[in-house]
């Protein structure tokens, strides 16, 4: 995060990035803002894009804003609970930000669904978050899911190799199946409800689903609903691992000179019989087939393989009684 000695040096910083930073709002709530007329800069109303240079007075709606040092940043994990809505918009209701009741302004590091449970980074700092969220930096995050009939190889295999969804095909990743009917997922990409996603594509519905691990930090000690400040060896961590990460609008420029290669598709498969379990877990030799039917539901015949491959990346991708855990460490995260 850019430091105020360090504009002072000759720096400037784009008004977004030192709205973001003083800890009033995220950087596209910024830009709202700038856009709506409520910021100027030396008096001036300023515009989307504008430069704010050493000795600058910018003010939001009639406050002076400045922008805050690094040591002042805020980190907090919180364990988010079902219900609550990863969003920092005052307007919607059981939203984080007022679930946690914190005492200066703070705003999530990315999403978790509102259906879903587990771990979440909320910080002050808005130059951290565009560096965790971009999947081409592959930042790990890991998933525990709970889906709603037994998992077969096959479907690990398919999850694995990446699904097609939303558009394109999701970046290969680690799965492992754990018990009957949950599985383990790591990624880096953070498509809009990838896992349900996926999982719906090859015929499975999540019936509950949690956030382990962001990067280096574990949801280990830390109860439901609760939150707790990051540690200073976890900060040690994120700060190394995004020290080369590129930032949004640095990823934006470089998006539209540089392709990806094709990726291989996963193929749906479909059961002849998917009321008859034994059709679903049958061996088969010629691998995934797709059923001439129509009409039934997506199923998986059992692979011979039982094993998923890691890929080269991995996936992108809420305490009302504002009570601090007794916990003050993070657990072991699994691989991610």
């Amino acid at each position: 995060m850019l430091k105020i000695a360090d504009m002072l040096n000759n720096d400037t910083i784009r008004l977004n990035k030192f709205i973001s930073e003083s800890g009033l709002c995220s950087r596209r709530e910024a830009d709202t803002f700038i856009e709506q007329g409520m910021v100027l800069i030396n008096g001036r109303k300023a515009s989307v894009g504008t430069k704010v240079y050493p000795g600058d007075k910018v003010s939001v709606n009639g406050k002076k804003i400045e922008a805050k040092k690094e040591e002042e940043a805020v980190y907090l994990a919180f364990n988010k609970p079902p219900g609550i809505t990863s969003t920092s918009e005052s307007s919607v209701k059981d939203n984080i930000v007022d679930y946690i009741k914190y005492h200066i302004r703070i705003f999530p590091i990315g999403r978790l669904d509102k259906d879903s449970q587990g771990l979440i980074f909320l910080t002050s700092n808005g130059d951290i978050v565009n560096k965790i969220l971009r999947a081409g930096n592959n930042h790990e995050k890991e998933y525990l899911v709970t889906v709603n009939k037994p998992i077969t190889d096959a479907f690990i295999e398919a999850m694995a190799n990446g699904v097609p969804i939303l558009g394109t095909t999701t970046k290969k990743c680690f799965v492992q199946k754990e018990s009957a009917i949950v599985f383990k997922i790591i990624l880096v990409q953070g498509l809009n409800r990838q896992i349900r996603r996926m999982c719906e594509y090859l015929g499975y519905e999540v019936t509950r689903l949690e956030r382990t691990r962001i990067m280096n930090v574990g949801l280990k000690g830390l109860p439901l609903g609760e939150w707790r400040e990051l540690t200073s060896k976890e900060l040690e961590g994120i700060n190394r691992m995004v020290k080369n990460s590129v930032a949004t609008e640095e990823a934006s420029q470089s998006k539209n000179t540089k392709q990806n290669p094709p990726k291989k598709v996963a193929k749906k498969i479909v059961a002849k019989n998917n009321s008859n379990p034994d059709n679903r877990n049958r061996s088969s030799k010629s691998g995934v087939k797709k059923s001439a039917s129509k009409n039934t539901n997506p199923g998986f015949k059992k692979s011979a393989t039982g094993s998923a491959s890691r890929g080269n990346s991995g996936r992108k991708s809420e305490g009302r009684n504002n009570r601090k855990s007794s916990s003050g460490r993070s657990g072991r995260g699994g691989k991610r």
